[in-house]
């Protein structure tokens, strides 16, 4: 007959799985960040690149009416137009912006679930749940995981790099007693000046 495991290792086993499902969101989470602010820079890019574009052939096309001679402005104007042709055709098969919004959803989406792993990190210390009430809320969180992993975009390991040098070195997601203390009113904080 094998013997049963005390409800403390299980408590501690549950414990562990939902800290690796916690870190695992979390950096899910910061690589949809780091996606859509990657793509946001790009589109800012693009737009400006657009109005550089259009300003210049516009200055080329005034300076072919003042200089009806020259062949410098006709043939940059021509140039600058072929660019912004170029440029708005690429631009029409992608959109950065859509792609920026689709990775802050997906990030506030796994935000939502990333809290609610941390409130069961905390519920798992509290005795008077069950491993079976505790066990379920896991679960019901992995089909809400899941769900926004199937629709999610994906990543990619320039992303993921982004969001580990914001976690690990940057310390993102932690904050000391102090900096929390600055935000809560005095009842609140856990470090109390000396009057």
């Amino acid at each position: 007959m094998a013997a049963s495991i005390p409800a403390e290792d299980e408590r501690y086993a549950l414990e562990s799985q939902i800290r690796e499902l916690y870190g695992r969101c979390a950096y899910t989470h910061k690589t949809h960040e780091k996606m859509a602010e990657r793509a946001s820079t790009h589109l800012w890019r693009v737009k400006w690149a657009q109005i550089i574009l259009s300003a210049l052939t516009t200055g080329g096309a005034i300076g072919v009416l003042f200089d009806k001679n020259s062949m410098v402005y006709p043939l940059a104007t021509a140039g600058l137009s072929i660019s912004m042709l170029i440029l708005n055709s690429y631009v029409k098969d992608i959109d950065p912006g859509q792609d920026a919004q689709i990775h802050r959803d997906a990030s506030s989406d796994i935000w939502n679930v990333r809290e609610f792993y941390l409130s069961l990190l905390t519920d798992i210390r509290d005795q008077s749940f069950s491993l079976n009430e505790l066990r379920n809320r896991r679960d019901e969180l992995q089909g809400q995981l899941h769900a926004i992993y199937k629709t999610a975009p994906h990543t990619d390991g320039k992303a993921y790099g982004a969001a580990q040098d914001a976690l690990k070195k940057k310390e993102d997601l932690t904050f000391t007693d102090a900096e929390i203390d600055a935000f809560l009113p005095g009842p609140l904080k856990r470090t109390r000046t000396q009057t």
